[in-house]
């Protein structure tokens, strides 16, 4: 039975006869050489037996059985490419394997038993490291970092270290474990001079980057974020404990999901500016639950009118073409070109239907009936049709800010730097988007329609509700009737190439994800705006140097950022408008929002924004806050790519203008208030 090899761990017990009392006990030592680990005495008491057997599972059995497992454990330690060393609680070595043993260039039997501290002591590490060591491990904590060991020749290598600690059945560190990670090139060098084998391009048993983690870093899915973790990491092999602590606290910033979202909390404090704090509140969450929600006797899924509007898909007859608009309105849209447009006057010329007219210019102008293939009547039906599910009632978001968004979409677009890098095919999504981006708007924001219970929130998940739905409701309303299909002239690949470069412009003006975009275009494209200005200065425009970098900004990922916040600026651009378009829209959205206020409070539902209260509310702080946190930081990197200086100028001004009256307004409420010689 000992010749095989599966009995190795066995126990074998030899039940032997029991002997009258008056014999003498014989030696068991036969019994040992014939390969017998117990001898039992045959006993007749079946409990006594059991008895017997319970000693044996729980004694012998599960000892060899631990002795098995621990056998091939070492095994596993002889063979792994990483250095382990284990130690007593008192830090001497009991077992080093041989990893440890070819980078130390000591042998098992010179080190055993000898203190670990010793073996391995230098003036390398920082004084008070061994200190942070043992206090990790008196908490029964890992330390993990760049650990400086001396080999036995003398020479200094960093390692990668991981001290851990082995808790015994006491509570008490039994044994302290240290594994050792090095990339040492010249170590590799000296070793392949020795008769170590070479395999795979490393050394066998030496310590190298993981089969595991040398996949991922060759997956050709790796995503950009995980390359910038990966190059990171390596980066800490060879660092100071102070500079891989440092990237530590990287590496756990850049493991969030939320990398260019700021900490709002920490930016805006409510004692100080519960305007700012309230404004950026409501335009950027979700849902800003201020108050109880609604009780339970509350009908929270009673979605308000607005919610449920049913689309309108009538054909209105006039105008059918461009020909055919009215020469007072021709002589209002002549100025169309121009940044100081006037849709307000537009909008009553047009008696509130300022899309279809301006849409029709606008579009005829960039060849937009061409790209489609499509009539001048289509195009002013699709106009009609898209203009009719925008409500009049609104403040505010309405087809004039539609119209608006258009005005401005156009104006970026006739911008030299964005016909050098924007193709056909984008200019007319950009216009499109900019017609549809708000089509059904309720005049409530996401947050409200979350709060209620409302439809549409359910239906996206609370997750880019009304954006969402702006441009399914777009694609929805234009193929339900073919005489207004825009996008009936389209291939299969290019109708789905359009749709998603529509669908994707429209959700990027859901404020929620502002300063992502934003950080983004700033990181990749004005980056790139900058080499190629530089390039251009230093090589002459046109030089082949400045057409290299200038490749940089028409790539698919950078056209898209530039899409992005070409449309997220037209959609805010009010601030930037003349003094008195930009009065006029900041009264409008004010109203617009003591309107959502009055009906929360009203139905018992949260308030989004306290601040807006009719009552209380200063529209000039509003504006105020809302140039600060968003419009500033934005207008200066969409300046600096396409250069727009005129925008710039107007937001100076009109910020002068709200900080002015500001100061006015607060100017009479002091005078109106009470003195203390006031008996009233």
């Amino acid at each position: 039975m000992r010749a095989t090899k599966a009995s190795q761990h066995t126990v074998i017990v030899a039940v032997t006869k029991r002997l009258s009392t008056d014999k003498d006990e014989p030696s068991i030592l036969p019994l040992i050489k014939a390969g017998f680990n117990k001898r039992v005495v045959e006993n007749h008491n079946l409990n006594a037996c059991i008895n017997e057997l319970l000693c044996l599972e729980y004694g012998e059995v599960r000892t060899q059985l631990q002795l098995s497992a621990a056998n091939a454990l070492f095994c596993a330690l002889d063979n792994v490419s990483d250095a382990v060393e284990i130690a007593s609680d008192d830090r001497e070595i009991q077992y080093v394997n041989h990893a440890w043993e070819r980078l130390m260039g000591y042998g098992s039997e010179e080190v055993m038993e000898k203190d670990s501290m010793e073996v391995t002591k230098n003036d390398h590490n920082k004084p008070d490291l061994q200190d942070s060591i043992n206090t990790q491990l008196k908490k029964g904590k890992y330390w993990e970092g760049t650990y400086y060991t001396r080999r036995k020749n003398g020479e200094i290598l960093p390692s990668h270290c991981h001290v851990s600690p082995v808790i015994g059945p006491t509570g008490q560190i039994s044994h302290i474990i240290s594994v050792k990670t090095t990339s040492d090139a010249s170590l590799i060098e000296r070793l392949k001079d020795t008769d170590y084998s070479i395999v795979n391009g490393g050394v066998y048993g030496f310590p190298r980057r993981r089969e595991s983690v040398t996949k991922i870093h060759s997956m050709t899915i790796e995503a950009p974020i995980t390359k910038v973790i990966n190059i990171i990491n390596a980066a800490q092999e060879n660092s100071p404990i102070t500079v891989v602590q440092a990237l530590d606290h990287v590496l756990e910033i850049l493991r969030t999901s939320e990398l260019y979202s700021p900490y709002l909390s920490q930016q805006l404090r409510a004692d100080e500016d519960p305007m700012t704090t309230d404004l950026v509140g409501g335009i950027m969450s979700q849902s800003m639950r201020r108050q109880l929600m609604v009780s339970a006797s509350q009908d929270v899924n009673s979605n308000s009118s607005k919610g449920s509007h049913q689309p309108h898909t009538y054909i209105p007859t006039n105008p059918a073409t461009l020909s055919q608009i009215p020469d007072h309105i021709k002589a209002i849209l002549n100025s169309e070109p121009s940044w100081d447009f006037d849709i307000i006057r537009l909008e009553k010329a047009t008696n509130n239907r300022p899309l279809v007219y301006l849409g029709l210019k606008t579009l005829m102008r960039f060849g937009v009936c061409d790209f489609f293939n499509i009539n001048e009547t289509c195009l002013t039906n699709w106009l009609t049709v898209i203009e009719s599910n925008y409500h009049s009632s609104n403040t505010y978001h309405n087809s004039t800010h539609a119209a608006d968004v258009l005005h401005a979409t156009a104006f970026f677009l006739e911008q030299e730097r964005n016909k050098a890098v924007l193709d056909q095919s984008d200019v007319v999504c950009s216009l499109i988007s900019a017609i549809i981006h708000d089509v059904d708007h309720p005049g409530r924001t996401n947050a409200f329609l979350i709060n209620e219970g409302n439809k549409l929130a359910i239906l996206y998940n609370d997750q880019a509700v009304l954006e969402s739905h702006h441009s399914a409701l777009a694609f929805q309303l234009s193929w339900e009737n073919d005489s207004a299909n825009i996008f009936r002239g389209l291939d299969n690949e290019g109708y789905r190439a359009t749709r998603q470069n529509i669908i994707d412009m429209v959700l990027a003006t859901e404020m929620r994800h502002h300063f992502e975009h934003l950080n983004k275009f700033v990181n990749s494209v004005n980056k790139a705006t900058l080499k190629y200005e530089d390039t251009s200065s230093m090589s002459g425009n046109g030089s082949p140097d400045s057409s290299v970098v200038l490749n940089q900004l028409t790539t698919p990922e950078n056209r898209l950022l530039i899409k992005r916040m070409l449309i997220k600026c037209a959609d805010v651009a009010n601030p930037c408008r003349p003094l008195d378009l930009c009065v006029e829209w900041g009264k409008r959205i004010a109203e617009e929002y003591f309107n959502q206020t009055e009906e929360e409070k009203k139905r018992g539902l949260p308030v989004v924004m306290p601040i807006f209260d009719r009552k209380t509310c200063s529209i000039p702080k509003s504006q105020i806050s809302f140039i600060d946190v968003f419009i500033n930081d934005m207008f200066d990197a969409w300046d600096y790519y396409c250069d727009v200086p005129d925008l710039i100028t107007h937001l100076q001004n009109n910020y002068k203008y709200w900080q002015q009256a500001d100061d006015n307004s607060q100017d009479c409420e002091e005078a109106s208030s009470p003195t203390d010689g006031d008996k009233t």
